[in-house]
């Protein structure tokens, strides 16, 4: 199965209005991020690197131009939605780390406040969000289940309904279950936190702090945490413990010390429990089943069996029926779909001056067709298809704006251009510029239609051409209905977000958490504080972290402390990683793949292992040439000349000024891609079938033999490893 795309960023170009004229920043890139990989986008200042990464977050500054492209990320264009859309968006689903940590913190603001008040405002939202789409997605299930087969729609609505009742049952005994599962952890880190000041003798606020813990001891009352049976015993511990404190500075501590243990243990043993199939339980509690709910794992297996067999196989049969009738729907329309692509693509290619009214009319066939070839019952949102007719009516708008304004802005530029010939054949320096005309590029406009519409047809092809497995798809579906309705009950408090983020505190490696909780920033070294945003970015758990330079600011210790720890969360939590860096010794031992970046467009695009054992463009020669290492004795060559200024950009190739291995077309054509594997190329001339043979320079070639040399013995001294381990 192919690996799931999370962001796809196609043929982006973004510029700045100045006072000097427009700056082309980045220029016509696109890639792929996948599931769990890391990204890493390299390249010198200036290279339009953060300036992707800031695209994605739309948080780039206020005189941005987005010339063209998309950012697609679930069923979104990010260039092209509401400051609320984003709201929902960073954070929760796509974070960030930046390069200086104090540009992320508030310096009067404790960092325990920091880190738990994005998780506040985000759990009501998250709450309602899986509600409304708990909801819209088993109505469409529900509507394709009764058109699949609309001579059982009664049994099939009914299937339906006794769904919802059984998540309602699920979600009522999951909620009491979390209210009380979150309280008896709050209760046990608070006891926890009462034996380790008796022990040291910290007692102030000993007997304030027991009343809260003994508050969250009581709501931990639940037939799955601490039963009833079971909570007389508690609660008289809790007076006991209580009245021991109260007697302590008389009578000593022991009594307080062993009745606080006991609660410690019983507390211990009610979170360590296995947790209730609350959809397997609330089935059997909405059929009135009796069932013995001493065992919990005994239970379990017991609902489990007659779920499945009562309801759950009978419904999952419905579901991919109704899905395998959706698609076969679908198919046709994207079928219909490709039609209306490839007349499109005809229409707009044939004249060479498109008019207003009949590429408008082009338009918005061509993009109804694909707007009714989007199945809204998809879990994972086709983003290209969603945001296909975002993307074209915005280029053929430009376009027409351009047909409209072109002919007054170029007059203009005319003008000032005869202004400053005639003064220069005067014998006068003027000391201005002429800015290019600001016209639109009516062209590469027209070149951006045909290329999303070519992309948009090779999608629809390759989607169409895909199996589909609806019985996978109708499990997915039925898991998807039964998450968002845990998400429903999952609610979150002020104690439940401290525990939580002393948890991520302790998992990015930052000691005693529970005394570093209520310091400020500038108690913290340089390496702790981007511990600490680290921690504030993974906090709502999101899909996408992008790291803008993060070890940059920090000593080399600590930059490898905390590749480290980035390289272990992202194996942890599935993260999909994009690292922007200048250094591309900092990536090697971390990205999956590698994106070189120069003057605002890729320039080589591979796997890690090709761009380090075989790079192809004379940049990314000149990266590698100016890295340091240990083992290098030659002198460094540094990268001679600087990068172009993009108020007037070069012709050809933006590094054949510093390139010593350029050509003469390097001055006059910018090279196009040229492929040397199925997923590594570069755009540089020296790859032509008629450019002269240029040799890897010997720097580079010695320190590729190096690192191949490295990691064959590090991978020879891992299998040892584990074969060691194996036999034991």
């Amino acid at each position: 199965m192919a690996a799931e795309k999370k962001l796809q960023v196609r043929n982006l170009r973004i510029s700045f209005r100045t006072n000097n004229g427009k700056v082309q920043a980045v220029r016509d890139i696109s890639f792929d991020l996948y599931k769990g990989e890391t990204l890493a986008i390299v390249g010198e200042s200036g290279s339009g690197k953060s300036v992707t990464s800031k695209a994605i977050l739309g948080i780039e500054a206020g005189n941005a131009i987005h010339e063209g492209g998309e950012i697609l990320y679930d069923g979104q264009d990010l260039l092209k939605i509401t400051e609320e859309d984003f709201y929902r968006l960073r954070g929760d689903k796509v974070a960030m780390i930046f390069q200086d940590p104090l540009s992320s913190l508030n310096p009067i603001m404790r960092i325990g406040k920091q880190l738990t008040e994005a998780m506040l405002l985000k759990g009501k939202a998250r709450q309602r969000s899986c509600r409304e789409a708990f909801n819209a997605k088993l109505r469409l299930m529900e509507k394709c289940m009764v058109e699949s087969d609309p001579a059982n729609a009664d049994s099939i609505k009914a299937a339906c309904a006794e769904f919802k009742k059984i998540e309602a049952s699920h979600t009522k005994l999951e909620q009491a279950y979390v209210t009380a599962h979150d309280a008896a952890q709050v209760a046990f880190e608070k006891v926890s936190d009462l034996i380790n000041r008796i022990e040291n003798k910290a007692f102030d606020t000993l007997m304030e702090d027991f009343k809260t813990a003994a508050e969250q001891a009581a709501e931990s009352r639940n037939e799955f945490v601490v039963p009833a049976e079971a909570f007389s015993a508690f609660t008289g511990h809790l007076k006991a413990a209580s009245a021991a404190i109260k007697a302590g500075e008389k009578q000593g501590w022991d009594n307080a010390l062993t009745e606080l243990k006991s609660l410690k243990l019983t507390l211990e043993e009610a979170l360590a429990k296995k947790s209730p199939d609350f959809f397997a339980l609330g089935y059997a509690e909405s059929h009135g089943m009796q069932v013995d709910r001493s065992d919990i794992e005994k239970m379990n297996a017991v609902c489990r069996k007659a779920a499945e067999e009562g309801f759950e196989q009978r419904f999952t049969a419905m579901a991919e029926k109704g899905l395998s009738y959706d698609e076969n729907r679908y198919k046709a329309l994207r079928e219909q779909a490709l039609k209306a692509l490839a007349a499109a693509r005809q229409d707009i290619a044939a004249s060479d001056t498109l008019q207003e009214k009949p590429l408008t009319k082009t338009a918005e066939a061509v993009c109804a067709a694909v707007d009714a070839s989007v199945n809204p019952i998809d879990i994972i949102k086709d983003s290209a298809a969603c945001t296909f007719t975002v993307g074209l009516k915005d280029f053929v708008n430009r376009y027409i704006y351009g047909l409209h304004t072109n002919a007054a802005r170029q007059r203009k530029h005319d003008r000032q251009q005869a202004k400053f010939d005639a003064l220069a054949a005067k014998g006068r320096k003027p000391d201005w510029k002429v800015p290019a005309a600001n016209t639109v590029d009516l062209p590469q406009t027209r070149e951006n239609m045909l290329r999303h519409i070519d992309y948009m047809t090779a999608h629809y092809n390759e989607k169409n051409a895909a199996a589909y497995d609806a019985h996978e798809a109708a499990l997915k579906l039925i898991a998807y209905l039964q998450e968002n309705a845990s998400g429903m009950v999952h609610r979150v408090t002020k104690h439940m977000a401290k525990q939580h983020a002393l948890k991520l505190m302790e998992e990015v490696g930052i000691p005693e958490p529970r005394k570093r909780y209520r310091a400020y920033p500038f108690e913290f070294s340089g390496g702790m504080r981007q511990r600490i945003v680290i921690a504030i970015a993974l906090a709502a758990n999101p899909d996408i972290l992008i790291c803008d330079e993060p070890t940059t600011a920090l000593d080399v210790t600590i930059q490898a402390q905390i590749l480290e720890l980035i390289n272990r969360l992202k194996k942890e939590r599935e993260l999909s990683i994009i690292f922007i860096t200048h250094d591309l010794g900092v990536v090697a031992n971390m990205a999956d793949r590698i994106a070189v970046m120069y003057a605002g467009k890729i320039v080589e695009y591979g796997k890690s292992e090709e761009i380090f054992y075989s790079p192809a463009h004379p940049y990314t020669w000149a990266l590698l040439s100016s890295m340091p290492d240990l083992d290098t004795k030659e002198k460094l060559e540094a990268i001679p000349g600087t990068p172009p200024d993009m108020l007037y950009p070069p012709v050809g190739d933006a590094f054949a000024d510093r390139n010593k291995y350029a050509m003469e077309i390097d001055f006059e054509q910018q090279p196009p891609q040229f492929n040397i594997t199925d997923t590594h190329w570069a755009a540089t001339w020296l790859l032509h079938p008629n450019a002269p043979k240029v040799p890897v320079p010997a720097i580079v070639t010695e320190r590729v033999a190096r690192m191949k040399e490295r990691n064959e013995a590090a991978a020879a001294a891992r299998a040892v490893s584990n074969e060691g381990g194996a036999e034991k």
